[in-house]
C-alpha cells in the first residue's frame, strides 16, 4: 500500500482509540503527535498527553490500544508506538516494544490487567450517554417527566440523534442490548432501574457526565498549554453536535 494511503488509514484506525477517562478519540484530543508510514508497510505513531504525570494506566492503555489497531490493519508489517515525554515513558516504551503487556511492563506496581480499569469507565461513559439520550427526550417533549423515563426504550428515543449514536456504540461496548424493546434507563449491569430508583440513577449519570465533560475540557486546555502546536491537531468537542442539539432543544 502507498504510503500516503497506508497514513491516512492509520489515521482512522486511531480515531477508534479512546482515552478512558475523557470518553473521546486520542486523535479528537490532539494526543497523536505524529504519525508516518513507510513504502514497506511501517508504521509510527508518536503519542503525547496532557502533562507529563499522566496515570500510567491510562497511558498505557491508549499506547497499547493504539499498537493493537494499527497492526490490525491490512498491509502492515511492524508498528512502532512511542509515547513521549512522560515520566514513565522509558518502562511504557519498553514494554510496548515487547509486547509485555501491563503487569509485564509495571511488574512491581500492576496486581492486575487493564480489563477491569476499562470496564469501570465504559460503564461511566454509558452513564453519561444515557443521561444525554434522555435530557434530549425531556427537552423536546415537556410532557414528558423524569419518571416517564422508566417505560422509555431504544425505540423512543431520536433515531439520527448524536446522543442516540453515543448510547447504542456505548452499550454495545458493554455488551447491552440494542435492540429496539430494550430500556434506556438501566444500571452499571445492563439492569432496568425500578420507578423508585429513576431519580437517582439520573443524577448519579448526570454526575459522571458532567465530571467526564468538565476532565475533558481542562486536559485539552493543558495539551495546548504544554504543546502550543496541538491545538492545531484538537477537533471539536466530540460531544458538541450533542450540545448543540440540546441547545436548540431549549437547553
Amino acid at each position: 500500500m502507498h504510503p500516503v494511503l497506508l497514513e491516512r488509514a492509520a489515521r482512522a484506525a486511531l480515531d477508534t482509540v479512546m482515552d478512558p477517562e475523557l470518553d473521546e478519540p486520542i486523535t479528537d484530543l490532539g494526543f497523536v503527535r505524529s504519525l508516518g508510514a513507510t513504502a514497506d508497510g511501517v508504521v509510527t505513531a508518536h503519542l503525547r498527553l496532557p502533562t507529563s504525570f499522566c496515570a500510567p494506566n491510562f497511558a498505557y492503555l491508549m499506547a497499547s490500544d493504539a499498537k493493537d489497531v494499527l497492526r490490525a490493519l491490512p498491509g502492515v508489517t511492524d508498528v512502532v508506538v512511542v509515547l513521549d515525554e512522560h515520566h514513565d515513558s522509558e518502562l511504557i516504551n519498553r514494554g510496548l516494544a515487547a509486547d509485555a503487556g501491563y503487569r509485564g511492563t509495571f511488574p512491581h506496581e500492576a496486581k492486575d490487567d487493564l480489563e477491569q480499569l476499562r470496564l469501570t469507565f465504559r460503564r461511566k461513559a454509558h452513564a453519561a450517554a444515557m443521561e444525554r439520550s434522555l435530557g434530549l427526550l425531556l427537552k423536546v417533549d415537556p410532557e414528558l417527566t423524569e419518571e416517564d423515563l422508566h417505560d422509555v426504550t431504544i425505540a423512543d428515543l431520536l433515531p439520527d440523534a448524536p446522543t442516540t449514536r453515543s448510547l447504542l456504540q456505548r452499550r454495545e461496548a458493554l455488551g447491552l442490548s440494542i435492540a429496539a424493546s430494550a430500556p434506556v434507563l438501566v444500571n452499571d449491569h445492563g439492569h432496568p432501574c425500578s420507578r423508585a430508583e429513576v431519580p437517582l440513577r439520573l443524577r448519579f449519570a448526570r454526575a459522571i457526565r458532567i465530571s467526564i465533560e468538565g476532565n475533558a475540557h481542562f486536559c485539552r486546555g493543558l495539551l495546548r498549554t504544554r504543546y502550543p502546536e496541538s491545538a492545531a491537531d484538537q477537533a471539536p468537542h466530540a460531544h458538541a453536535a450533542e450540545h448543540l442539539q440540546l441547545k436548540e432543544n431549549g437547553s
